[in-house]
C-alpha cells in the first residue's frame, strides 16, 4: 500500500525542498546565503538517502542513482553560486538601491550603492531545477518498488515530496527574514500558498482506499484501538488550520507578523510530518 523507509523519505524530502528552493531563487530577491544553506542541507539529505539505500536496506537501483545525481547537482549549483557571489542577486540589489534613494530623497542622507561586480555573471536559478527533476524520478521508482496500488502510491509519494518540501522551505525562509529583514513578503507568501494548496491532495490521497479510511473503520488495526488514526486526523486538520492562520498573519503590516508566521510554520512542520509519517506507518506494505 505504501512504504516507510529512510532512503525514500530522505530523497522525497530533499527533492521537494530543492524544488521549492527554485521557486524562491527564480524570483532573484532572496540573498545568496539562503541558497547556500538549502543546497547544503538537502544535498546532505540526499547523501543520507544514498547511504541508507546502498548499505542499510534493500537497494532500489533507480532510487539510489537518483539520490547520487541529486547530491552532485545540488553540489554543482552550490559551487556555481559561491563562485559567482560577486554578482550578487539582481532583485535584492535593486530593492536596496531603491530604498536608499527614497531615504536620500527624504533625509538628504546619501548612501553608497550596494557593492556589486558588474563584470561577474549572476547565478542562474535554472541550475536549481536539475536536482528536483532527477530526484522525482527516484521518488517514482521507489513508489513503483513499494508494491501494491502503484498509481496511488506514485501519486502519494510525489505529492508527499512536494508537500514536505514546501512546508519546510516556508519555515526556513521565514527565519531568513532575520538575516534579510528588508526582504518583501511575496516569496514567503508564495511558499505558504503552495503548502496550503498541497495539504488538500496530501490528505485526500492518504484517505483513498486502501488508506486511512480503512483505519477508521477497523479494516487496518493500528494496535492502539484506533487512537493513531485519530491522531493522524488531528495532525491533518491542524496542519491545514496552521497554514491558513499563517496566511492571515502575513496580512498584518508589522514586521512582527513575519516572526509570528514563522512560529506557526514551526508547528505546521510537526503536524505535517505527523500527517505523512503516521499514515506511512499504518499503511506500509
Amino acid at each position: 500500500m505504501t512504504s516507510l523507509d529512510a532512503a525514500t523519505f530522505l530523497l522525497q524530502w530533499a527533492t521537494g525542498g530543492l524544488a521549492f528552493l527554485w521557486v524562491t531563487t527564480r524570483r532573484r530577491e532572496v540573498g545568496l546565503g539562503y541558497g547556500w544553506l538549502m543546497r547544503s542541507t538537502y544535498g546532505l539529505m540526499a547523501l543520507g538517502a544514498l547511504y541508507v539505500g546502498l548499505v542499510v536496506i534493500d537497494t532500489v537501483p533507480v532510487r539510489e542513482a537518483a539520490s547520487a545525481v541529486v547530491v552532485l547537482a545540488s553540489g554543482v549549483a552550490l559551487a556555481v553560486s559561491i563562485v559567482r557571489r560577486g554578482a550578487g542577486v539582481a532583485g535584492q540589489t535593486a530593492l536596496a538601491d531603491a530604498r536608499s534613494e527614497r531615504v536620500a530623497a527624504m533625509t538628504g542622507i546619501d548612501r553608497a550603492p550596494a557593492a556589486k561586480d558588474a563584470t561577474a555573471k549572476e547565478f542562474p536559478p535554472v541550475l536549481d531545477v536539475v536536482a528536483p527533476i532527477v530526484g522525482m524520478v527516484g521518488v517514482v521508482a521507489a513508489a513503483v518498488a513499494a508494491g501494491d496500488q502503484v498509481p496511488l502510491t506514485v501519486a502519494r509519494f510525489v505529492v508527499g515530496a512536494l508537500f514536505l518540501g514546501a512546508v519546510t522551505d516556508a519555515m526556513l525562509l521565514g527565519h531568513w527574514y532575520l538575516v534579510q529583514p528588508g526582504l518583501p513578503r511575496a516569496p514567503l507568501l508564495e511558499l505558504v500558498r503552495w503548502s496550503t494548496n498541497l495539504t488538500i491532495p496530501e490528505i485526500a490521497l492518504l484517505l483513498v482506499p486502501t488508506g486511512m479510511v480503512s483505519v477508521f473503520v477497523g479494516d487496518i488495526d493500528d494496535s492502539y484501538g484506533g487512537m493513531l488514526g485519530w491522531f493522524w486526523a488531528a495532525c491533518a486538520v491542524t496542519t491545514l488550520g496552521l497554514l491558513i492562520t499563517t496566511r492571515l498573519a502575513l496580512r498584518e503590516r508589522q514586521y512582527s507578523a513575519v516572526m509570528a508566521a514563522t512560529g506557526l510554520l514551526y508547528l505546521a512542520i510537526l503536524t505535517a510530518f505527523g500527517t505523512d509519517l503516521v499514515a506511512r506507518a499504518l499503511l506500509r506494505s
